[in-house]
């Protein structure tokens, strides 16, 4: 279970009220991310960091047309919901909190928070009764591709590239939220949290039929246990995520085999010769994730690989000492 989601709000479960508090909250701290940006990006790119202000600044006059319509619909006290609250609504990466941070990154990443910003006024709009609230909802959905078209024509202007690479990139992106995110985790979860009960009965037992058997309920249970996590924790239709499905079913998947791996040497009748072919796959298996960590999700290769193969060294050595106690 992923902590603090039982605690979370659905976004079908809001009510007109709430959806226009968190616009609202949405917008300020939207505006407040693009000032960063230009903050950073004012002394070698004057012109972008420009842009980022005049971005900010519309997303402030997007606030306050949301606050007049919510005073005049139902008074002056504002609920206090943020993005956080709300289960599958989408979550804004602190790429401003790096230091350095590639102008093209930059871009890219506004260009993502508008198209963000416009699914969820294109769905909140769909759930208002109310006619001027449905009509505002509307055209700030519409504001928003407008500075969609302008983040791109921004970047395609100072980094040339056609529209099938644009494409590629958000394609990209939608692989990576889909598929390698919720994969990765299903694998890290299957391979390390595994290590411990099959290596415990391997030298318990010596007996390698039995820890086969314990490492194939283990793989199988924790897939199936964090393929309905993944896909109950998110709908997808806001966070941008993808079918709930979809990342079930890769995390489900991928926890089973990283389980697997190094259960399916103890089919082995020899406990020594299947035990050592089981040190070499999750050796195998520990680099493999800090390669996909440091491939798909940007992080340093050695930092990944320091915490992955540490932690299930440790998870290892644990499940030895036990059993050979």
């Amino acid at each position: 279970m992923i902590p603090g989601i039982a605690s979370r709000r659905r976004f079908s479960d809001l009510s007109e009220k709430e959806i226009l508090a968190l616009a609202i909250s949405s917008e300020e701290d939207d505006a407040q991310i693009y000032r960063t940006y230009a903050e950073k990006l004012r002394e070698k790119y004057p012109a972008s960091a420009a842009v980022f202000e005049e971005m900010a600044c519309e997303e402030d006059g997007h606030r306050r047309q949301l606050i007049e319509l919510f005073k005049s619909r139902f008074g002056d006290t504002i609920p206090l919901i943020r993005r956080e609250h709300v289960a599958g609504f989408y979550a804004r990466r602190p790429v401003w909190l790096m230091e350095n941070l590639p102008l093209e990154r930059i871009r890219e990443e506004a260009a993502l928070m508008e198209r963000d910003a416009q699914q969820f006024y294109l769905k909140a709009a769909q759930r208002t009764q109310d006619a001027a609230t449905r009509k505002l909802l509307g055209d700030l959905a519409a504001a928003e591709a407008d500075h969609i078209r302008a983040a791109e024509e921004l970047e395609q202007k100072h980094l040339p590239e056609d529209i099938k690479e644009t494409e590629d990139r958000i394609a990209h992106r939608q692989f990576v939220l889909t598929w390698v995110q919720p994969g990765l985790a299903g694998l890290m979860d299957g391979s390390v949290s595994t290590l411990a009960p099959i290596f415990a009965t391997a030298f318990a037992t010596q007996d390698t039929w039995t820890t086969f058997q314990v490492g194939l309920a283990a793989s199988i249970g924790a897939g199936i246990s964090m393929g309905f996590t993944e896909a109950a924790s998110d709908d997808g239709e806001l966070s941008g995520r993808g079918s709930p499905l979809k990342r079930g079913i890769a995390s489900g998947v991928m926890t089973t085999i990283g389980g697997l791996g190094h259960a399916l040497p103890y089919l082995i009748p020899d406990f020594w010769t299947a035990t050592t072919i089981a040190i070499i796959i999750v050796f195998i298996e520990l680099w493999a994730i800090a390669w996909i960590q440091n491939k798909f999700m940007e992080t340093p290769f050695h930092r990944a690989a320091f915490q992955v193969v540490l932690g299930g060294a440790l998870v290892f050595a644990a499940g030895a000492l036990i059993g050979a106690g």
